[in-house]
């Protein structure tokens, strides 16, 4: 089963298996397009690029930030700066982010899950996996 970005959700939050091509495996499905990765399931997600995480792309995350705890944030092939009012919304929230490459968001947050922790994840889709 494929997905395309704006088509949907799948119930359940899941491991990511594989990214590059500009997309995700997880669930023995592949998804292209950037993913929103949350314990009420995934969600396809509208960013491309780095500018594009902002408050109102993340209003999902926002508004179920009371359950998670530490939200990852892929931010494409490399570490981006992200916007204080985005740390400081979720902060507020009681929610710890960390804005890192989608890789290394990958792989935390699959770390994460694995101990059953309360962890949220943006990604941001890559071509290469590193």
């Amino acid at each position: 089963m494929t997905w395309e970005a704006g088509q949907g959700h799948y119930p359940y939050q899941a491991t990511i298996d594989a990214y590059g091509d500009g997309g995700f495996r997880f669930a023995e499905m592949s998804h292209k397009g950037s993913l929103i990765c949350l314990p009420s399931g995934m969600y396809a997600w509208e960013a491309r690029a780095a500018e594009d995480v902002t408050l109102a792309s993340l209003a999902r995350v926002i508004e179920t930030a009371d359950s998670i705890d530490v939200l990852l944030i892929g931010m494409g092939p490399d570490i981006a700066a992200i916007s204080p009012d985005i740390r400081e919304t979720l902060r507020a929230k009681g929610v710890i982010v960390e804005a890192v490459s989608t890789g290394s968001a990958i792989r935390t947050y699959n770390v994460l899950l694995a101990e059953n922790r309360a962890v949220g994840a943006a990604l941001i889709s890559v071509e290469k996996a590193r």
